[in-house]
């Protein structure tokens, strides 16, 4: 958390504070997040105007007219304030317009903030090895057959990997695996090129379904204008261990990978 949804609603939130407006004012107001603030992060955005504002995968990225992309990681409790009264004391990086300020406030420091070149974001370690967006025009069955020829590896994994999918977390993967009624246990390279279209489906529609509602809020998430994340109220399956499934059966959960999967037993093969 934040997963994609999250980052995507939130550059969606800043495009139109942000977007065609010039920087006047950059503070850090401590040195670090994950890893160390930019050094010239201050020089080179300010006074810079924002040309434009795009995810990938899990990141935010903020362009100027100088050629440069200023790349944003949420960690685990990050979110943008816009317009805030007053600056919190996990506030740590303010950016100031002419008509407003904002906040990247973050209270357990996993994220971060990145200046780059624009035209050098292709070779950005954290970009180089990633797969298909998955709202995108390159996942597609096929690819996902190509992908997983010979894995044994669980689909549940598989789609938590990176590199095979660009953006997907643990709470849409469990979401997505339910709507295409597919165990999280299968192996990836047992699936048949029907479930495939069907997985490809789901994972378009839950991803699509969690932006239109703002995220899920579970814990520190909110939207830049302050409102929650209200997907969370639609989860068929994600976090409802013993709980009722639609199709009649009751949700499970167990551990792999280091994180929970919830699914239900009964419509799932």
């Amino acid at each position: 958390m934040p997963e994609l949804p999250e980052v995507e609603t939130t550059v969606r939130g800043l495009r139109p504070v942000l977007d065609g407006q010039r920087i006047t004012l950059v503070q850090l107001r401590r040195p670090d997040l994950r890893r160390p603030f930019p050094a010239d992060l201050g020089q080179r955005l300010t006074g810079a105007t924002v040309t434009g504002l795009s995810r990938r995968a899990k990141y935010g990225l903020i362009e100027t007219d100088r050629g440069d992309t200023m790349v944003f990681h949420l960690g685990m409790s990050g979110r943008w304030r816009v317009d805030p009264s007053d600056v919190l004391p996990h506030d740590h990086l303010i950016l100031e317009t002419a008509t407003q300020r904002l906040a990247l406030n973050d209270a357990r420091r996993f994220g971060s903030v990145d200046l780059l070149a624009t035209t050098a974001l292709a070779d950005f370690p954290a970009f180089k090895a990633l797969g298909p967006e998955p709202l995108g025009p390159d996942l597609t069955a096929a690819y996902l057959h190509r992908a997983l020829a010979g894995r044994v590896a669980s689909i549940k994994l598989l789609l938590l990997d990176q590199r095979i999918v660009a953006g997907l977390g643990n709470i849409y993967v469990c979401e997505a695996l339910h709507l295409a009624g597919i165990s999280p246990k299968r192996a990836g390279g047992d699936l048949s090129r029907a479930k495939l279209e069907r997985l490809v489906a789901a994972i378009r529609s839950v991803l699509l379904s969690a932006i239109e509602a703002g995220g899920s809020t579970l814990r520190d998430y909110a939207r830049p204008d302050g409102e929650l994340g209200y997907f969370s109220k639609q989860f068929a399956v994600y976090g409802r261990e013993g709980e009722p499934c639609a199709c009649g059966g009751t949700v499970a959960r167990y551990a792999e990978g280091g994180r929970s999967t919830f699914w239900c037993p009964k419509c799932q093969r």
